[in-house]
């Protein structure tokens, strides 16, 4: 007995010292698992560290964008036309309230439960709630401040704090001076209430060349170069950008750099100062333009007495630069700063103030093409200026029509060329037409650019000028041209269509004795003459024609810059052309060209009045040329007076 049980317990002995596979397995795939987890972990930790960090990064950090400050605009002295004025707001910064939140939300909760309301609102709703309660107490204390009773739009914070916490909350903005000074000095330093200062644009001469400066818009989506983060999630303070005229054009140019900070964040998203990086926001470029605000408000004032459209224009003769760019209705710049209201969009529109008629307004040149006409038949051979090529009785029968002299009391008898051009001599143009053909006609305005944009630095020019010919009709009217189409052409009727700044360029070119001048409204100092294609005249043709225009402004159809005392330019003597157009719906255009002085021309103008009184053929001396005379006496008497130190020394820089 004892014998069996000492073998059985040698048996049980020798079974505990075998070996179990099964275990021996596990043991080596925990083992495994343990080498595996391990060479994850040094993977993660030795060769994804970076990318790790990179995604803490962007989880951690926030930045925000400020946009730099536009650059002012100049006129060609040196004075400010367009610049930034301070903008005052008050700002709440949501993220400094974070505990006052949560405090309001506890307070909010209890009273609901001891009230024993059943609907108890989600925590959603309730944190909203919180929000709202504490942001009103703060603009209750600015209402006290200022006495008034401003409330808090729920809907707008919501959605500010959710998608830009870190962005100042605006709770009053546009604040007077006298507001800002008053918080100024109630508002401690450490509150998380405080007077925000951005800038807006600021227009110092008001509605004055306002189609020309153009205006702003908000810009939502700003950007900084060399600024880093793009990866980070970004915050923008709104900028501007140019929408319309010069604003529009340079709007590269005058756009500020922007500045930004980085911050890193909770992760509730409230941010944790001190900031990691900051770059503060840079002004942008100065732009000195080529206008002169004392003739372009002198030209408004004048074009303002008709009230009617009108344009008006004046270039340097040598240079192109473009002194006056005047169109009315107009409209004050002031209106669209910070942003243009419904209503007042709406005036702008019922008084068809939109368009720049300067530039985007095609009219029948009337009369004043017969310079072009002049030319044309001077080169062609086909009139000579002592020949007087027609008798002019009023009426000349030609083709089974009548082609009725319309200037003055007709019966002009035979003319010379100058008397025809002062006298604005429809029958003596007729005539001039005919000998020269129209195809002579449209390949002299051609030849002087009047058939397609002047590509000045402006958007909305129109591209509507027509120099018509047989093949234009052909194509664009389905008829073949006829002689009454060419007696037309040649006193600026009929197809022609120019814009007053075409006219102005045209003007100038002639003064110059060339065909082209390339209009600019940027200010270049001691700015090189332009040179293009001689007009070739000879120096008899040459006189002829200079002594009609002066003529025309002493003894013709613009004598009354002679005549009136008050559109008189004391010593300065004006070369000019009038003209009056028909345009369809009953209405006319008055025109108006010149240069002066006509011995030595400085300055070249172009004036276009739409009136509403059909068949009114003196509109051109009536009512374009004292506009002309408006701009001339302002021009003549900055020049006789003393050079101003200040705008000299402006210059020089």
């Amino acid at each position: 007995m004892s014998g069996d049980l000492s073998s059985q317990s040698g048996s049980l002995v020798e079974s505990h010292k075998g070996y179990d596979v099964r275990v021996i397995v596990f043991y080596f795939i925990i083992a495994l698992l343990l080498l595996v987890l391990a060479g994850g972990i040094a993977f993660q930790q030795l060769f994804k560290s970076d990318e790790h960090h990179e995604r803490e990064r962007m989880q951690s950090q926030r930045r925000i964008l400020v946009p730099g400050p536009r650059g002012n605009i100049y006129d060609r002295d040196g004075r400010l036309i367009v610049g930034n004025r301070p903008r005052f707001s008050v700002v709440l910064y949501l993220d400094e309230l974070r505990r006052e939140f949560r405090r309001e939300y506890i307070r909010i909760r209890k009273n609901y439960r001891d009230t024993g309301d059943k609907d108890l609102p989600t925590s959603y709703q309730l944190e909203q709630i919180a929000r709202a309660s504490v942001v009103q107490r703060y603009l209750d204390q600015v209402n006290a401040i200022l006495g008034r009773n401003d409330q808090v739009d729920g809907r707008d914070l919501t959605k500010h704090f959710v998608r830009e916490l870190l962005l100042p909350y605006t709770l009053l903005d546009d604040l007077e001076p006298k507001e800002y000074a008053r918080l100024l000095e109630s508002l401690p330093v450490t509150s998380p209430l405080q007077v925000y200062t951005s800038s807006t644009r600021y227009y110092p001469f008001g509605a004055a060349a306002a189609h020309t400066l153009g205006y702003v818009g908000i810009n939502p989506d700003i950007e900084a170069e060399d600024f880093p983060g793009d990866d980070l999630r970004t915050f923008k303070l709104k900028g501007s950008i140019g929408r319309d005229g010069l604003e529009k054009v340079f709007d590269n140019r005058l756009q500020g750099e922007s500045g930004g900070t980085i911050f890193r964040v909770d992760p509730a998203g409230y941010r944790i100062n001190p900031p990691l990086e900051k770059k503060q926001p840079v002004q942008g470029e100065n732009l000195v333009t080529s206008l002169d605000m004392d003739l372009q408000r002198a030209a408004e004032s004048k074009l303002r007495e008709f009230n009617t459209p009108g344009a008006a224009v004046a270039m340097d003769v040598k240079t192109g630069e473009v002194l006056v760019l005047a169109s009315v209705p107009d409209y004050d710049l002031g209106i669209f700063s910070p942003r243009l209201s419904f209503a007042d969009s709406k005036d702008i529109e019922k008084r068809e103030a939109w368009a720049n008629r300067a530039i985007s307004s095609a009219y029948p040149p009337g009369s004043t093409f017969k310079i072009l006409t002049t030319i044309a038949g001077l080169r062609s051979g086909a009139i000579n200026p002592d020949d007087p090529i027609i008798n002019c009785d009023g009426v000349l029968h030609r083709n089974g029509r009548n082609f009725v002299c319309y200037n003055g009391r007709g019966h002009h008898g035979d003319v010379l060329l100058p008397e025809a051009i002062s006298s604005s001599c429809d029958i003596y143009f007729y005539e001039v037409g005919w000998r020269t053909t129209a195809e002579k006609l449209a390949a002299e305005g051609r030849r002087f650019h009047m058939d397609g944009p002047t590509g000045i630095q402006l958007p909305h020019e129109t591209s509507r000028m027509v120099m018509p010919d047989n093949a234009w009709k052909v194509a664009n009217i389905g008829q073949n041209w006829f002689p009454g189409d060419t007696a037309n052409m040649a006193i600026g009727q009929g197809y022609v269509l120019v814009t007053p700044l075409e006219m102005a360029a045209f003007t100038a070119s002639v003064a110059r004795g060339e065909v082209f001048t390339k209009p600019t409204l940027i200010h270049q100092a001691n700015a090189p003459t332009q040179h293009t294609e001689s007009i070739g005249l000879a120096p008899k043709q040459r006189a002829a024609l200079l002594k009609g225009m002066v003529d025309c402004t002493t003894i013709g159809t613009a004598k009354v810059l002679t005549n009136l005392p008050a559109l008189r330019v004391p010593g300065v003597t004006i070369a000019g052309k009038t003209g009056t157009a028909q345009i369809p719906g009953n209405k006319n255009v008055a025109w108006f060209i010149c240069f002066a002085p006509a011995e030595k021309p400085e300055i070249a103008i172009a004036i276009a009045i739409e009136g509403d009184t059909a068949g009114e053929e003196f509109g051109g001396g009536l009512y374009a040329a004292p506009v002309a005379s408006r701009i001339l006496q302002e021009y003549f008497r900055k020049k006789n007076q003393p050079a101003n130190p200040s705008l000299s020394a402006f210059k020089a820089n």
